[in-house]
C-alpha cells in the first residue's frame, strides 16, 4: 500500500466519535505523535450517521468519510464490537445498539448476561474486534484491525472502561477489562492493537517514519 506523506508541524486529526471514553483512549494510544486530536463536539460537528452494514470495515469507512467531508480534517474512525461464540457471534456490529438505540452500557451488559444465563463457563468464549480506518483529505484511506480474546464473566466487575468492559474477562490477568488499569488496557485491548498497527502508517503520513521507531 502506497502511503502519501503530509509533512506538517502539527496535524489536526479528527476522532470520529462522540464517545468520550473512546476519545480518551485515543489520546493515550496516539501519544508521542505530533497530532492535535479533535472531537466532533469540539469542532461543532453534529452528524446523524446510519451504519447498517454487516461489515466492521464498511461501517468504519462510512463514519470516517462522513466526518472527513464535514470537517475537511484527516479523520480516524473505528467500528468495533463484541463477538460471543455461544450466541453465533452476537452482538457483533450491533454491539452499541444491542438492547435498543437508547440503552446504556449497563442495560446492554444485562441483556447479554441474561442470554448467557445457562451457558457454562467453558462455552462463554468471546472476543472484542476493532476495525480502524484513517481517511485523508487527498482521498487516501488506510485500515487496520485488532482483536482481543476472552470470556464473558458471570457478573459485571470493575468500574473502569466503558461498553462491555465489565463483563469481558481476561483469564491471563484474572480480571475483566474494566478492572485493568488504563495503561495495561491500552496495551492489550482490541482498539489498542488496531491503533498499534496504525501508528507506523500515521508516522509515514506525518513524515516522521524515519525519526521515530515503531
Amino acid at each position: 500500500m502506497a502511503i502519501v506523506c503530509y509533512i506538517l508541524p502539527m496535524m489536526r486529526l479528527l476522532i470520529a466519535t462522540n464517545n468520550r471514553g473512546k476519545v480518551r483512549e485515543y489520546e493515550q494510544l496516539l501519544t508521542g505523535l505530533p497530532l492535535q486530536l479533535c472531537s466532533p463536539r469540539g469542532q461543532q460537528i453534529s452528524l446523524e450517521i446510519k451504519v447498517e452494514s454487516a461489515s466492521y470495515a464498511e461501517n468504519a469507512r462510512i463514519k470516517a468519510l462522513a466526518y472527513l467531508r464535514a470537517s475537511g480534517l484527516p479523520t480516524l474512525a473505528d467500528d468495533s464490537g463484541l463477538e460471543v461464540d455461544a450466541l453465533g457471534g452476537e452482538p457483533g456490529v450491533y454491539s452499541a445498539r444491542y438492547a435498543g438505540q437508547q440503552a446504556n452500557d449497563q442495560e446492554r451488559c444485562c441483556l447479554l448476561l441474561q442470554k448467557l444465563e445457562k451457558v457454562p463457563w467453558e462455552l462463554r468464549t468471546a472476543r472484542f474486534r476493532c476495525l480502524l480506518v484513517l481517511a485523508m483529505p487527498g482521498g487516501e484511506s488506510y485500515e487496520t484491525e485488532g482483536t482481543c480474546e476472552g470470556f464473558i464473566a458471570l457478573a459485571p466487575q470493575g468500574n473502569c472502561g466503558f461498553g462491555y468492559d465489565p463483563v469481558f474477562f481476561l483469564p491471563e490477568y484474572d480480571r475483566t477489562m474494566a478492572q485493568l488499569p488504563p495503561e495495561l488496557k491500552n496495551r492489550i485491548s482490541h482498539r489498542a492493537r488496531a491503533a498499534q498497527k496504525m501508528l507506523p502508517i500515521l508516522r509515514q503520513v506525518l513524515g516522521t517514519a524515519n525519526t521515530e521507531g515503531d
